[in-house]
């Protein structure tokens, strides 16, 4: 018997790693409804009526509609957020909150259905503090790690250990003359240090000597590894300067990253260690709605097949 439960698609408009995995699970025949909440209430709604028996309704857009008890999975990626332009400023406060309780709310209450991720974990995920420390229960290697709004600790911090990189704890996108830029990870010395670290939370994160970077995207219970050889100590910023190798992983870092996924309830998972000189693993970070089809043409690792089996429930 066919199986007509949708998957949906929560996400941007632009955005090309959603459109492949889409893609492939047109291929197999798997309906998909994909939309931005960002879109309501516009070109989205929502209908939900909460019972004894559970939660019924569904979501519309303009040319599909879903059951809410009649989904397959959630794929949540990059929504954008809601927007109230034409209301007065206090409306449209009012009007954002209700849509992110109401219309989020529902999102994230479908029941006993597989989100990759569901959008609570990802929030829980995010923050680097909360990574860091998940991290090193789980049994990965941590740079000493400082996030501190004092000038005066970042100092001492720096020249402790002498070799410091600063990271922002989030990468909102600046628009410089009109183009999207991001904040870039730097070596810092002491005497950049100065008052205006007072003006908000930093991280101050100890270099490591490394040989590579690596990415490991974990689906559902598939590991994927891709050493990536540069000179570079940021390699996201030229990608044009990457080689790609996929390899194994150790086994005790396959064990810490199941141990990862569960403490945050995750079923995919992007992320970045650096290999030291010495040939020790050092956790970076661990971004729950990371990239990864670039790397599906550079080294073959079948990681669309893979979410896509994930999305269909074949796994």
């Amino acid at each position: 018997m066919t199986d007509s439960r949708p998957v949906l698609v929560v996400t941007s408009l632009h955005d090309p790693t959603a459109d492949v995995v889409i893609g492939e699970l047109n291929e197999r025949d798997v309906p998909v409804l994909r939309f931005d909440s960002g879109d309501f209430p516009a070109s989205l709604s929502v209908q939900a009526e909460i019972t004894q028996d559970g939660l019924r309704g569904h979501v519309r857009t303009a040319s599909r509609t879903a059951e809410l008890d009649q989904v397959r999975a959630v794929y949540y990626r990059r929504p954008t957020g809601f927007a109230f332009p034409h209301l007065a400023d206090q409306d449209a406060r009012f009007a954002v909150t209700q849509a992110r309780y109401g219309l989020g709310g529902v999102l994230a209450s479908l029941p006993g259905y597989l989100y990759v991720n569901h959008p609570h974990r990802i929030g829980d995920a995010e923050f680097k503090p909360s990574g860091l420390a998940a991290a090193v229960q789980a049994g990965f290697l941590v740079p000493p790690t400082l996030i501190t709004s004092r000038p005066e600790a970042a100092r001492a911090f720096v020249e402790r250990y002498e070799h410091v990189i600063y990271k922002p704890l989030h990468n909102p996108v600046y628009r410089l003359d009109g183009v999207a830029s991001v904040v870039e990870i730097a070596e810092v010395a002491a005497e950049d240090i100065d008052d205006g670290v007072a003006g908000t939370a930093h991280l101050f994160q100890v270099r490591v000597a490394k040989t590579a970077d690596v990415r490991v995207t974990v689906i559902g219970s598939r590991i994927y590894c891709v050493r990536i050889d540069s000179d570079l100590l940021d390699w996201r910023s030229d990608y044009t300067r990457l080689r790609y190798t996929p390899i194994t992983p150790p086994a005790a870092i396959e064990s810490a990253l199941h141990n990862y996924v569960n403490h945050f309830g995750l079923v995919f998972g992007a992320f970045d260690f650096c290999i030291s000189q010495d040939g020790r693993w050092w956790f970076l970070e661990c971004n729950p709605c990371g990239q990864w089809y670039w790397l599906e043409p550079e080294t073959g690792l079948p990681m669309c097949a893979a979410l896509a089996d994930l999305l269909e429930r074949r796994t």
